[in-house]
């Protein structure tokens, strides 16, 4: 899994900076659940992190989006494919924010000329 995929594939789909934080680690947190447990199922998650299931289910897409791959079997749950491992991640939350808050910043700004393109002119 690609770490700068999945913090663009969280903030693209939240925006506030304060639950793409809130985001990450929860999406950081399934991964670990996943790796962890043979089998879990969506409800087992949203009761875990307090949210919906339908929140559950926008976490697993986004993972599977960052390059995860992660299996479904209807009626029993989720799991990692085999052999699948991550590294853990050792971000702390401040370095996780600033990382969302520069990509965020990034992303609002890559409509603005550079200064090498304006130097060209």
């Amino acid at each position: 899994m690609n770490v700068d995929k999945l913090i663009i594939v969280s903030s693209e789909l939240e925006m506030d900076n304060g639950k793409d934080i809130k985001r990450l680690s929860r999406l950081t947190a399934i991964l670990t659940q996943l790796q962890t447990k043979r089998l879990i199922t969506a409800s087992e998650l949203a009761e875990k992190f307090l949210v919906t299931k339908r929140t559950i289910y926008r976490d697993i897409k986004a993972l599977e989006m960052a390059g995860v791959p992660i299996l479904v079997e209807e009626g029993k749950g989720y799991s990692l494919m085999d052999g699948y491992r991550v590294s853990p991640i050792m971000f702390t939350e401040s370095e996780a924010n600033a990382l969302i808050t520069a990509e965020q910043l990034i992303l609002k700004n890559k409509e603005v000329p550079s200064l090498r393109s304006i130097r060209k002119q």
